[in-house]
């Protein structure tokens, strides 16, 4: 029992339903979303800030952006038999957001900022599933803010570094197997702020018309959450009780955001045709286990900690634009991402596989200075069944789909 009740509080910290491999959500430009999310090796205006800041330093004109994207996910659970109960997430509608500006100190030289959401979204299970000892609700936010300097070296090349600060917070609850007087179960909850620090770096080479190349590297970011609160309710009110599960206790725990390595490819066999291609190593090998450090002993001890275990990951993309007229712009794209999460380690917080998404997208100039984008992504993660609790996960088949519309304004001048 104790090692049960330890696991319930030491589970995933800041990985909620977020739609790709392991815990993030790639939702950083609406123009890119419709393109498969490719963006490192092609010119992707102020949004360079985030897929490659090297190719910032191409950009001719200043420019602001601002877009948002609408994140409706459902999980479904199976346990396994003989009980066959099921269950289905009711969560939230998440809302990813990214805004870029970019500023040209000279013609070599441009500045920006870029402020984004790379993780963060819901997961709620309820009261009455399976794994409610396991986990009941999760809200996750997590914000980048990265001030970016650009600097084309020829008319070929561009190299570009930014500085990441990332602030987030979480709320992660759950029940505990204890019931009170009233016959309800106990209650735990962790809410705490989080922050690190990394940065995003990146060469984009043009050596024609026809064909550019790009290589982005997106630094692991420790998220550090220090003096987080435990937060027990509805336990029974016995003094046995109340010495295991003291009022106040805190915690700090770390959760690496993981290091991103993407190639990218672009190629413009016309004018009006754009295709890219990237192919992304993500880090996610950072990510061995998630301990907490009370303040405070919880049941008997001041330390929780679950194994991860997480393996590296590819991520596969392609994509393309066409432009019908100068003022409406075609896309499409695809993308798969293969899984870090090992068998015996899938969790309810983040019941990963491997996902396919389809998106298509449409770009309209309402002037010269004025233009929209409108994205829309589908993801499907395929279905997968864990029997083992290696990472104190519950058990059973998990599936998973989303469903995300974006939209995007750009401004130049």
């Amino acid at each position: 029992m104790k090692r049960k009740i330890l696991a319930l509080l030491g589970g995933t910290l800041l990985s909620g339903m977020a739609m790709a491999g392991g815990y993030q959500v790639n939702l950083a430009s609406q123009r890119q979303i419709g393109m498969g999310h490719t963006g490192t090796g092609i010119y992707s205006g102020t949004s360079s800030i985030f897929f490659n800041p090297g190719a910032m330093s191409f950009l001719r004109e200043n420019g602001v952006t601002i877009g948002a994207s609408g994140l409706i996910s459902k999980i479904a659970y199976r346990a396994p038999e003989p009980s066959g109960a099921e269950a289905m997430t009711d969560n939230s509608l998440g809302t990813p957001f990214q805004a870029y500006g970019v500023f040209g100190i000279n013609d070599k030289m441009k500045v920006g900022l870029g402020v984004y959401t790379p993780f963060g979204s819901n997961v709620n299970w309820g009261d009455e599933w399976n794994g409610r000892f396991g986990l009941t609700e999760l809200t996750l936010q997590a914000i980048y803010i990265q001030p970016t300097l650009s600097y084309q070296i020829t008319d070929q090349l561009g190299v570009g570094v930014g500085f990441i600060y990332a602030i987030g917070g979480v709320n992660l609850q759950r029940n505990v197997p204890l019931q009170n007087e009233e016959g309800d179960y106990g209650k735990a909850e962790l809410d705490g702020s989080a922050n690190g620090v990394g940065f995003n770096a990146g060469i984009f080479f043009k050596p024609s018309e026809k064909l550019s190349f790009g290589l982005n590297y997106r630094s692991k970011v420790n998220m550090e959450v220090e003096n987080g609160d435990v937060i027990f309710t509805s336990l029974p009110t016995t003094p046995v009780i109340a010495s295991r599960f003291p009022a106040g206790t805190q915690f700090d725990a770390t959760l690496p955001l993981p290091a991103t390595l993407t190639l990218g490819i672009g190629f413009m066999p016309t004018e009006d045709w754009t295709i890219a291609v990237d192919v992304s190593h993500v880090g996610w090998s950072a990510y061995k286990s998630l301990r907490f450090d009370y303040t405070a002993e919880v049941n008997g001890s001041k330390v929780a900690e679950n194994a991860r275990n997480y393996d590296d990951a590819f991520i596969y993309r392609i994509g393309a634009e066409y432009k019908v007229s100068d003022a409406v712009a075609l896309r499409a794209g695809a993308y798969y991402d293969g899984t870090p999460v090992q068998d015996g380690y899938l969790t309810p917080e983040t019941p990963d596989s491997d996902s396919r998404g389809l998106s298509a997208g449409i770009g309209y100039a309402v002037s010269d200075n004025i233009s929209i984008d409108a994205s829309f992504l589908y993801i499907n993660k395929k279905q997968r069944t864990d029997a083992s609790d290696l990472s104190g996960g519950i058990a059973g088949t998990y599936k998973s789909v989303a469903y995300i519309p974006g939209i995007g304004l750009n401004f130049k001048f």
